[in-house]
């Protein structure tokens, strides 16, 4: 199993820990990951501003893509988002194609359609299997209780994405409870980390993660779960923040899923770059390692 490893702005410069925790889990079951050479933003932050930018943004992406004549493998949200959903509408509209392909022309390239789009969760659901995972899982996370936060591109738009009901996302659940961790429940799972009115508008992004945290913690989650890279860094990097702004502690450690994946497989929370969180997983690892 080989995919073109896409991984974005956000990643490189400001989530290592991701990056280097999936790398660890994908070669355990065989996936093999090509850096994808001179890649650009996907083209998800000009939506809004300039949606024909966005198209010729991920289509570039995309030829590159099929130059290569693999499939792209995302670990961030909103990447995985805009270049999936840009892939399928330049195979479902010529006209959309040609304009695209217009611009694309200038720098000697052409959309084909020839690859798809995959998130990390949906290659490690649909490729791997929750069965396969199971069977790698030599640690039991039996004892850890654990929320999950899938955000909001992994699920939306839910008639183009069709992965799983943002409202109840049972596939992300299921992939950690495979790791033996119970994944509880709590109000609202599917409201927004805030990322993308923290530019504009940080104080209510700053409660959104606050209420967010609230209610993990009253359901009595001992870890926040999550598979996007800005989702991660408002809930960990920004954790403390949050705290001035509710006036109340937290103190709930924000683990990658390939972190938690690694640690039911036996890996050391060195090699899965634990110690990169900035809410420190220590009790976290107390707990496993009883």
């Amino acid at each position: 199993m080989k995919y073109l490893l896409f991984l974005g702005c956000v990643i490189p410069y400001r989530v290592l820990s991701y990056e280097i925790s999936a790398r660890k889990i994908l070669a355990e079951f065989g996936v093999e990951l090509i850096d994808m050479p001179n890649f650009n933003c996907c083209g998800f932050p000009l939506e809004a501003i300039n949606y024909e930018a966005t198209l010729v943004l991920a289509a570039r992406n995309l030829c590159i893509a099929e130059e290569e004549g693999l499939s792209i493998l995302a670990l961030c949200n909103g990447c995985s988002e805009t270049l999936y959903l840009v892939n399928k509408k330049l195979k479902e509209s010529k006209e959309l194609r040609e304009k695209v392909n217009d611009f694309l022309s200038n720098i000697g390239m052409e959309f084909k359609g020839k690859i798809e789009v995959k998130h990390l969760a949906r290659v490690l659901y649909e490729d791997i299997g929750v069965e396969r995972i199971k069977k790698k899982v030599v640690n039991p996370l039996s004892e850890l209780v654990v929320a999950q936060h899938g955000g909001c591109h992994l699920f939306r738009p839910v008639k183009h994405i069709q992965f799983d009901d943002p409202d109840n996302p049972v596939k992300f659940k299921s992939l950690i409870e495979a790791t033996g961790a119970k994944c509880v429940s709590y109000p609202d799972e599917s409201q927004c980390c805030g990322g993308p009115i923290s530019g504009i508008e940080s104080k209510l992004a700053l409660q959104l993660v606050a209420d967010k945290l609230k209610r993990i913690k009253g359901v009595g989650a001992q870890a926040l779960i999550t598979v996007c890279p800005y989702c991660h860094l408002m809930y960990d990097s920004m954790q403390k923040m949050a705290e001035r702004e509710a006036g109340e502690e937290f103190g709930i450690p924000v683990l990658h899923y390939p972190q938690l994946l690694g640690l039911a497989m036996g890996m050391d929370p060195k090699e899965l770059a634990i110690d990169m969180l900035k809410v420190k997983a220590t009790k976290i690892l107390e707990i496993i390692s009883k």
